[in-house]
């Protein structure tokens, strides 16, 4: 589990392929810190841009990683293909504060930036979200774009999906890989763990079910 807290801005240094067939991922070696993993070991996960990998292999000294990733894995996210800055973030200790919302690392679906400007002292950035995931987005719920825990200030939906806008304070825009996008960039998105379970709820409720006492 994770919060959408980023904890460091890393860079995906290089990737290497894990075969030659088209079903085979890429080996990613991601670069953090020489002080970030100093609390980490082989097989705990560590969120890239929002996707929960498994650290593979570990250099604490260099602060180097790397994580394998699956070709559906590949298909499913954004921006695990190329090297570039990514978001990462530790998994969550029961003792620490739950700074964002509850995030699992499954991405739900590849959003598309339509609007990245400055307004006023903060920046205003709008991401068209799949059709398929429009039922899970609110105005005040909450969204992880790359990893990054955000609130949504408006809904917009249109033919072609949902067009969410959030406000990003300088803060998230100095301390996230988020200042590194532009239009028509695609971001991971999860949505929030809480409506995907009322839409299952819902969607199994009978029209005909009657509350006996």
């Amino acid at each position: 589990m994770f919060t959408g807290i980023i904890t460091r801005v890393g860079r995906i240094e290089r990737h290497l392929p894990l075969g030659t067939g088209t079903h085979h991922g890429l080996q990613l070696h991601v670069a953090a810190g020489a002080d970030y993993l100093a609390d980490v070991a082989l097989g705990d996960s560590i969120a890239i841009n929002g996707a929960c990998m498994t650290v593979t292999s570990l250099d604490p000294a260099q602060g180097v990683f790397t994580v394998d990733v699956s070709a559906e894995s590949l298909a499913r996210t954004a921006g695990l293909d190329r090297p570039g800055p990514v978001n990462l973030e530790k998994a969550l200790c029961l003792a620490d504060r739950l700074g964002g919302h509850l995030v699992s690392g499954h991405v739900d679906g590849v959003g598309t930036v339509s609007r990245l400007a400055a307004m006023g002292e903060s920046w205003n950035l709008c991401v068209l979200a799949p059709p398929a995931l429009a039922k899970y987005l609110a105005y005040k719920g909450s969204i992880t774009v790359n990893g990054v825990s955000l609130t949504i200030n408006h809904v917009s939906d249109r033919a072609d999906g949902c067009e969410i806008s959030i406000n990003l304070i300088p803060h998230t825009m100095q301390h996230t890989a988020l200042g590194t996008l532009t239009v028509g960039a695609q971001v991971n998105l999860e949505v929030d763990m809480i409506a995907r379970y009322v839409e299952r709820m819902l969607s199994l409720v009978s029209p005909h079910h009657e509350h006996n006492p």
